[in-house]
């Protein structure tokens, strides 16, 4: 796994781009999760990947990655669509 990674102060994060040398599965991406963890010194809920894409041929998969600091700034600054894929935002039911 190797990844580039860009910081932003003004929002308190990091985004980079992942490359993924390995067939990816659940599993996978736990792993890969706490590797940036470990990498970053971060917890491993404050890390977003998304728009993984396989090369053509296998073996390689590339997507984005954003990191952040702390998860008040995640709250605050991602798409509650993503929170809700990670289990940090529960979507309010509609009463009809």
């Amino acid at each position: 796994m190797s990844n580039t990674a860009t910081t932003q102060t003004s929002s308190e994060r990091k985004q980079m781009v992942i490359d993924i040398l390995l067939p990816l599965k659940e599993q996978y991406l736990r792993q890969i999760w706490g590797k940036l963890a470990k990498m970053y010194n971060i917890t491993p809920d404050v890390i977003f990947m998304f728009g993984l894409r396989t090369h053509f041929g296998g073996g390689k998969k590339t997507g984005f990655g954003v990191t952040y600091y702390s998860l008040d700034y995640t709250e605050k600054d991602k798409p509650t669509h993503r929170l809700a894929r990670q289990g940090l935002y529960e979507k309010k039911k509609k009463t009809s």
